[in-house]
């Protein structure tokens, strides 16, 4: 019989190590309380709690942003995954739980509940105190100017690339869409809260920048 804690506990560990020393905001404390908030999900909305926590545990790995190899990453969780002894219809599902959280599909609403739920997992993530410190942590990592008054704010379009690619002008090309991008009823309720959170932010930064506070 398999044993569902001794798998969840040691994809924690192979997550913990694989992501120890990351400095964008996609860490192994980002995938922690993503697993944490994809579980809380997955009981309001009657989903597969296991499903939905190693889905949330691995879906930043094959992150396009973080590796260069897609598929080698993919490879990988497949093999850890059977490895661990998780059948394969188990692994498939797993796989449709977590192969549509990246925002790059933002339009693309995942084909399972538990897919719903671990997207909205980690969109919740990415907003509210710890969606405002991750935005400035990714910023600098990357070396991303803070704001530039002088820059015009523009959404990034495959064929029309964002002028302004400062970490403020991030919140507008992702981070505000998020409140309305939410699949399940008991993610909404917690997006409105932290997507208020973050207006609140940007009102005050900008009070402070201009010297208006």
């Amino acid at each position: 019989m398999m044993d569902k804690q001794r798998i969840l506990e040691h994809t924690e560990g192979w997550i913990s190590e694989r992501f120890s020393e990351d400095t964008t905001g996609h860490d192994q404390w980002h995938m922690k309380r993503v697993v944490k908030l994809a579980k809380q999900l997955a009981e309001k909305e009657k989903a597969d709690s296991f499903i939905c926590q190693l889905a949330a545990y691995v879906h930043d790995v094959p992150d396009e942003k973080l590796v260069n190899d897609h598929e080698a990453a993919m490879k990988e969780i497949f093999t850890f995954l059977k490895e661990e002894g998780v059948p394969e219809l188990l692994r498939h599902q797993i796989w449709l739980a977590f192969k549509d959280v990246s925002f790059k599909g933002q339009y693309k609403v995942p084909e399972t509940l538990e897919g719903k739920v671990v997207q909205d997992a980690d969109r919740l993530d990415a907003l509210g105190a710890i969606g405002i410190a991750r935005t400035f942590a990714y910023g600098g990592a990357t070396g991303a100017e803070m704001f530039n008054p002088n820059s015009v704010h523009a959404v990034k379009k495959q064929d029309n690339p964002s002028q302004d690619n400062t970490t403020i002008n991030h919140f507008y090309e992702k981070l505000v869409k998020l409140k309305d991008l939410m699949n399940t009823e008991s993610a909404k309720k917690m997006a409105a809260e932290r997507h208020q959170y973050m207006e609140k932010f940007l009102t005050r930064f900008y009070a402070e920048w201009n010297g208006d506070d």
